[in-house]
């Protein structure tokens, strides 16, 4: 690297300093100041821990694993029923350690510590980038101050989801990207990385496991990559080499999926119409984590602060960088922003969600990410003085709505709403879930105890008639149920759970939206579907299920791709049926049939 290439003398970060600590003392505080986020997150998260329905339908997959069925949610029937897929695998993995008995346990301690961690790495990563252009002085907690009184926050530090470990890798690939960024400094040669930066083929294929976190973190990895690309500017060879690590795992897990289940993304992805634009009800899950915080108050403080920043270091600064340089950092520190600008609009775009603030946590996790620690001064002083104040606030008096009073669209406090449903201030155990007093799981233990061949088929809250399975249904009992995780965790590892909502039932999944009140939750399935699936000709249809449509669906089940469809996750692995799959992922990932089996006949037969 050429001496106008190297990185630029130190400078303030907004003008003169009126104040620095000795080094000593400034490297002691600054470590307290991480440590004392971290470990708010840990004693915060920890005092709402917790799990909802959706982390039982992970340990389901979790348990269907070790006892060797495969990664599915039923036996003989491959569903992808896991939206994090590093998550479910991680949870399989860490259920082999002894002591380990239960998955759902297991979840909560593994997302509260990726949660910390996640928080650990990005502030470190911070003090790193501010040390760039700054060696010494002190760091005052800011940005973190905006998610440490968040309710949410701690709600989805455990929760038995992804979340914590969606948190453990932006923190991480915010780390890694500022360790390439110093190890491009002083003595690189210009488009080779230095000795320092021998490991970067990691950093790639670490920055490249964005989907395999969450399918949107798709998004992020692109940004991150990017910026990586942006910092190094690696010649062609080693842009190849970083593009193969990066997609690696992506690309192969994705060649697994379409010739295992037959489809291109997990079947929540396509019960929820995850490519569908909704605007409005986006819109609206938005304001449902802004405004309960205020949190235009702290987002815009720092905001104005960054921008003033900016323009003091300009002014100020003896020398001015190279044009790479100054495009290594615009890189670094865009990067996050760009990637949480952008995780916001798909959040939004797609409709949000039905549990408060939970989707759109990465997203501010990634835009506060350059600002969650600040070079001390005047400035920043009384900017973090502000912030403090309104986090002091929200810490003790902001709260979320139990309900949304949006009556468009529902969304809840989902942590509460368990809390109270199964009467648990922490419900962290598939006891819990299984144990509270709830019809369907009554209904379906005596079913299990009976040994009957039968389905217990949820019609309401308070309605669960018997209907018998079919002698080619090999499961020895079934239940279908609007709640899939409760299903899952009553009924035997053998036994057939059947969605209502989608989720994990392959032709519920694919059928037309009828329902907008609930993000995820917009295909319920007509139940003479079930009936024609899974009883033979001639059982007598239960009362509240129409037998015209029944006889529809038996005919539609049928007709088109529908056979192709069922055949996808139900006929025997073979190499044919794993190429057939495959050749076929894309047009069933797409495929929609109507909801209505007498539409659906007309349309398919």
């Amino acid at each position: 690297m050429s001496r106008s290439d190297e990185l630029p003398a130190p400078q303030p970060a907004e003008g003169p300093r009126a104040f620095a600590l000795p080094g000593t003392l400034a490297q002691r505080w600054n470590a307290l100041a991480v440590a004392a986020c971290g470990a708010t997150v840990l004693v915060l998260g920890y005092r709402h821990r917790w799990t909802n329905d959706d982390a039982l339908i992970y340990t389901r997959a979790v348990r269907q694993i070790l006892a060797g069925n495969g990664p599915v949610y039923n036996v003989g029937e491959r569903v992808e029923t896991s939206t994090g897929t590093l998550w479910q695998w991680l949870l399989a993995a860490g259920s082999t350690l002894p002591g380990v008995d239960d998955p759902l346990r297991l979840a909560v301690a593994l997302g509260l510590l990726l949660t910390v961690a996640g928080f650990l790495l990005a502030l470190d990563g911070t003090r790193r980038m501010i040390r760039l252009r700054r060696p010494a002085g002190a760091l005052l907690p800011a940005g973190v101050l905006v998610l440490l009184p968040l309710t949410a926050t701690w709600d989805y530090a455990t929760s038995g989801l992804e979340t914590g470990l969606s948190f453990g890798y932006l923190g991480g690939c915010w780390w890694l990207l500022v360790r390439a960024r110093a190890a491009t400094g002083p003595g690189a040669a210009p488009g080779r990385a230095p000795a320092s930066g021998r490991a970067l083929p990691a950093t790639a294929f670490a920055l490249g496991l964005g989907p395999l976190v969450r399918p949107d973190l798709a998004l992020v990895s692109a940004v991150f990559l990017a910026a990586l690309w942006l910092i190094v500017r690696p010649g062609l060879r080693a842009t190849l080499g970083w593009a193969g690590a990066a997609l690696a795992l992506p690309l192969a897990y994705e060649i697994f999926r379409a010739g295992y289940y037959g489809v291109l993304v997990p079947l929540p992805a396509i019960a929820k119409e995850a490519s569908r634009t909704q605007w409005e009800y986006g819109w609206g899950y938005l304001l449902n984590t802004f405004d309960p915080y205020v949190l235009w108050v702290p987002l815009g403080l720092l905001a104005a602060f960054g921008g003033c920043a900016a323009l003091a270091r300009a002014r100020y600064a003896r020398s001015r960088p190279s044009g790479r340089v100054r495009t290594a950092n615009a890189a670094l520190v865009g990067a996050p922003v760009v990637a949480g600008l952008l995780s916001a609009f798909f959040i939004v775009r797609i409709g949000g969600d039905f549990m408060h603030g939970r989707m759109v946590l990465p997203a501010l996790f990634l835009v506060l990410l350059p600002s969650f620690l600040l070079p001390f001064g005047r400035a920043a002083a009384a900017v973090v003085s502000a912030v403090g104040v309104w986090s002091l606030v929200c810490l003790l008096a902001l709260r979320p709505p139990y309900e949304s009073p949006d009556d468009r669209r529902i969304i809840f406090d989902s942590h509460t709403v368990y809390q109270e449903a199964l009467g648990a201030t922490h419900p962290v155990s598939q006891h819990a879930h299984t144990t509270a007093p709830r019809d369907f799981a009554e209904v379906a233990r005596r079913a299990v105890r009976d040994g009957k061949h039968m389905l217990v088929l949820r019609l309401s809250d308070s309605t669960f008639p018997l209907v018998p399975l079919a002698p080619r249904v090999k499961a020895p009992v079934g239940g279908a149920e609007a709640r899939l995780g409760l299903a899952g965790a009553v009924l035997p590892l053998d036994g057939l759970a059947v969605d209502l909502l989608g989720l994990g039932n392959p032709l519920g999944a694919h059928t037309e939206p009828v329902d907008h009140t609930k993000a995820g939750h917009e295909k319920p399935l007509d139940r003479a579907w079930i009936v024609a699936e899974l009883t033979e000709p001639g059982t007598p249809v239960p009362d509240g299920v129409d037998p015209r449509h029944v006889r529809a669906a038996r005919h539609a089940l049928t007709c088109g791709p529908l056979p192709d469809l069922l055949a996808s996750t139900r006929a025997p692995l073979t190499p044919s049926r794993f190429l057939a799959n495959l050749h076929g992922a894309w047009a069933r990932t797409h495929l929609r049939i109507p909801a209505n089996p007498v539409e659906a006949e007309r349309r398919l037969c």
